[in-house]
């Protein structure tokens, strides 16, 4: 078959729905090379992705198309896909363009998260708008839908009506690097080159409101072991402001670390290093960090509420995010308990061998073959 992708986000977007498209290619690349397929792409500037076959990336090819590429991804593209002979176009972040089924090309589009729904005070109205025209439009016209978690399928069902029988549950894995088991010397220089030199919890993503960071800041304040120390690692938003008044308020600045432009190499050394990830987001599509973690040997502290449990499932422990005490409880349990720590870091490499690149690769081949049929 001859399948074409919607690749933007991995050839511009260096995490999230860039990681997601990028894993997707390599597995399929890797495991069902009796494929063929094409990334199409407004730009290829940024080397985010120097391993996918240059000769099967393309680009707008009119002057038009080049200027206005967000207009190209959205129809005029289809043009472009027909005269490639593509028969099956996949949409890798959330929307289609329009056009495919003139031209008897099957389609499927990966819906990640509506949490533009789910929690809406976060974003602008005006995004919400186009964010929902798109996704719906999206789901009503593509032959199947892939739904990240089981959590996004129920969203998709309960809160636009999509038929349950029209998704599809595949999961995705993290990057093949936090395989990679280092040395001890290895970890050491990483992470104390950083100025880092206690033993330490770890959180991992953009610092944001929906990512709850000052809640863990409130929750090394209320531990009782004060022997470790928090290490925050992410893109800082406005958000950053409260999380530093929050380590201010408890008078912890001796014991938060907060971290910006992390190279992707150093993050495996973090994460085999820390003692405990915490990931207490109040919501989200999926959890790339816990399976990070999870690939890591280290265990998990994170939410209850979302896709979160899905994501970690034996491999952690549990509470509302919004509550600070119960946080705190289950962060002193596995800060305090080697042998839970054990049995959980036992139980997460059982739980992350469902999201083994070649079992998600023939997956989404199965997919392919139902639509193409």
């Amino acid at each position: 078959m001859r399948i074409g992708f919607d690749a933007k986000r991995a050839f511009a977007n260096k995490t999230g729905l860039g990681n997601y498209s990028r894993f997707v290619l390599e597995a399929l690349i890797r495991y069902e090379s009796q494929n063929e397929y094409l990334a199409y792409t407004p730009k290829n500037s940024q080397k985010l992705f120097p391993d996918f076959p240059p000769e099967d990336i393309r680009l707008p090819q009119s002057w038009l198309d080049k200027k206005l590429s967000s207009y190209w991804r959205y129809a005029n593209i289809s043009s472009q896909l027909g005269k490639d002979g593509i028969q099956i176009f996949h949409g890798l972040s959330n929307e289609i363009p329009l056009g495919l089924a003139q031209r008897n090309i099957s389609s499927v589009v990966t819906i990640h998260d509506l949490i533009f729904e789910k929690l809406p005070y976060l974003f602008k109205p005006a995004d919400r708008f186009i964010y929902r025209h798109k996704f719906k439009s999206a789901c009503e016209r593509a032959d199947k839908i892939i739904a990240v978690s089981e959590q996004t399928k129920r969203d998709l069902v309960d809160l636009y009506q999509v038929e349950s029988q029209k998704i599809e549950v595949i999961y995705q894995d993290c990057s093949p690097r936090f395989k990679n088991i280092l040395t001890q010397t290895e970890k050491d220089e990483i992470v104390q080159a950083y100025n880092i030199d206690k033993p330490y919890v770890l959180c991992v993503g953009t610092l944001e409101e929906r990512k709850n960071q000052h809640r863990l800041v409130e929750t090394l304040a209320a531990v009782d072991q004060k022997d470790f120390i928090l290490v925050l690692i992410g893109k800082p938003t406005a958000y950053l402001t409260k999380i530093n008044e929050t380590i201010a308020k408890y008078r912890l600045q001796d014991r938060v670390k907060i971290l910006h432009n992390v190279p992707s190499e150093h993050l495996p050394a973090f994460y085999q290093q820390a003692e405990v990830f915490a990931y207490i987001s109040v919501y989200e599509g999926f959890g790339i960090p816990i399976l990070e973690a999870l690939h890591s040997g280290t265990p998990v502290l994170s939410a209850k509420g979302s896709c979160l449990e899905e994501a970690g499932g034996g491999g952690g422990l549990y509470a509302n995010p919004l509550k600070t005490e119960e946080v705190s409880q289950q962060l002193n349990r596995l800060l305090t308990d080697h042998a839970l720590r054990n049995s959980l870091i036992k139980a997460g490499k059982a739980h992350i061998e469902q999201f083994d690149a070649r079992t998600i690769a023939s997956q989404l081949s199965d997919l392919y073959k139902k639509i193409a049929q």
